[in-house]
């Protein structure tokens, strides 16, 4: 009887050190030390659709910055097998072709999970604790949405790159055409009618490589603000549909723009 009563005492024991141990925030990433350069700008085109046209012209006037490359750093939340981890990211971008995520889960503040995967050439690849999954075709398809949706992080992209193209809904909806290989895949884009931000990003796409159909997507943008004076969508969650709940929210602390990360895009960790 002892003896169980010894082992509970020590079961309540972990799941108290653990539950402190998951609200622990991990410290910021160090700062890279990529130097950015200063951005061209060009005209905002005509012919967006009302909400598109309405939502630059608040946020950026008449002429628009040209965003070639992205450091996004941060801290997250993130779901994992039910459990709510906090952790920091880095996402790596060259704006509309290519990208690498870095991520780590953490307790006390520790790396407990990390995650490397990137999309270069069409071709993704994920290294996760469980294993390694590189260029089947239904992760290529989700990794192409993803380097897309997150330029909600740069938005001018949206209007920027000759590939992507417009078409209206209504005066808050809009559709947005990206390329894939030959083809297109398109995201429905809600933007809120009091403030004109682009609020949801909704696409099918696959969860897994073995996923036998597509799932809603959705990215929504929590809050927006800027960071290190670039207009952003500081806090985003990230939900498929049938989970009902977001699995990760990331809060965007620092932004480097057009800085040459042609190697960098290819290194591992942060």
């Amino acid at each position: 009887m002892k003896i169980i009563i010894w082992i509970l005492v020590i079961i309540v024991a972990l799941v108290i050190i653990g539950w402190i141990g998951l609200r622990v925030r991990p410290a910021p990433f160090d700062p890279i030390s990529l130097p950015a350069t200063a951005a061209q700008t060009t005209p905002l085109p005509d012919g967006l659709p009302a909400p598109v046209d309405r939502f630059y012209r608040q946020v950026y006037g008449d002429e628009v910055p040209v965003v070639k490359s992205a450091v996004l750093s941060g801290r997250a939340t993130m779901r994992i097998q039910g459990i709510t981890f906090p952790a920091r990211f880095r996402f790596t971008h060259r704006a509309g072709d290519d990208y690498r995520h870095y991520i780590e889960a953490t307790l006390f503040g520790l790396p407990l999970m990390r995650v490397n995967e990137r999309y270069l050439e069409g071709v993704g690849r994920m290294e996760l604790p469980v294993g390694t999954v590189e260029d089947e075709p239904k992760v290529n398809q989700g990794a192409n949405l993803a380097l897309w949706a997150e330029g909600l992080w740069f938005p001018t992209l949206f209007v920027t790159d000759d590939r992507a193209r417009w078409e209206a809904v209504d005066e808050n909806t809009a559709l947005l055409f990206v390329p894939y290989g030959d083809e297109e895949e398109h995201f429905v884009v809600r933007f809120d009618p009091q403030t004109g931000r682009p609020r949801l990003v909704e696409a099918m796409r696959y969860k897994a490589e073995d996923s036998e159909e597509k799932t809603l997507w959705l990215n929504e943008a929590l809050q927006w603000g800027t960071v290190d004076g670039h207009p952003t969508a500081t806090e985003a969650a990230v939900t498929w549909l049938d989970d009902g709940r977001p699995w990760a929210v990331f809060t965007v602390e620092d932004i480097v723009l057009n800085a040459n990360v042609d190697e960098y895009i290819r290194e591992r960790g942060p």
